[in-house]
């Protein structure tokens, strides 16, 4: 019998996606007006997204490796901004400057959060049968203003936030905690993400049955991990759920 359904917040509850979009066009206005010389604002802006997300090079793992370990995340992205900027030719860019732009981002990408249409519905519903917790990874700097921007906690009954855990998902401690939180074995709860090294190698590992939101992301064979569902958008999710809830 399912009794919990756990839930990844980005690109699976909500659109993150868009919001980065409109967090990054504005970030390039907002270049081009500050420095008329810029070649490729976008370029800047879709750089420091990857950046923020830990997809660095080499010499960028070694270069905010130790200042992300400092627990100092709007330290690292102010350093971020100012290295893209500099490996433009845009030189003696301040701390202040910097941090305007990356709050700037900040304050653009949370207005644009939102749950996809239809999910609040959705949750409303499912609550009234299972246990919901939601499992998001990230560092708290940007998780605790998308959860405070959507209201999460009126929608779901538990929130694990990874980067307040001594491990993030695909580590089995914190599905572990949220089968705790919701008072479940393995075999009774499900859970949904659109990350397969994340979310689906982690139920997986957990013993959890898996929903993976595809998004067009290709299956990658080299990681050898097959969900048990697969859904091509987060729309599709209530009718899933409703399908394996019955007896």
């Amino acid at each position: 019998m399912l009794k919990a359904l756990f839930l990844d917040m980005d690109e699976t509850l909500c659109d993150t996606f868009a919001a980065n979009r409109q967090a990054k066009a504005k970030m390039a206005q907002q270049l081009s007006s500050l420095y008329q010389d810029l070649a490729n604002s976008e370029a800047i802006a879709e750089a420091y997204v990857k950046g923020i997300y830990r997809e660095w090079s080499t010499e960028q793992h070694n270069r905010y490796t130790p200042i992300v370990e400092q627990q100092d995340e709007g330290a690292f992205r102010v350093q971020l901004v100012t290295d893209l900027l500099a490996a433009q030719g845009i030189e003696n860019v301040t701390a202040d400057t910097a941090r305007q732009l990356q709050d700037q981002f900040d304050s653009d990408r949370i207005n644009a959060f939102d749950f996809y249409p239809g999910i609040t519905d959705f949750l409303a519903e499912a609550r009234r049968l299972f246990t919901l917790v939601v499992i998001t990874n990230g560092p708290e700097f940007s998780q605790i203003p998308k959860v405070e921007r959507i209201n999460l906690k009126d929608h779901v009954d538990h929130i694990i936030i990874g980067g307040q855990e001594p491990e993030q998902k695909p580590a089995r401690s914190i599905f572990d905690k949220a089968l705790t939180l919701a008072n479940c074995e393995a075999h009774e709860a499900i859970h949904v993400g659109d990350s397969l090294a994340a979310d689906i190698a982690g139920a997986h590992n957990s013993g959890i049955t898996s929903v993976w939101i595809q998004h067009q992301q290709p299956l990658d064979a080299e990681l050898g991990i097959n969900p048990h569902h697969t859904l091509l958008h987060p729309s599709e999710i209530p009718a899933l759920i409703r399908d394996l809830h019955q007896p």
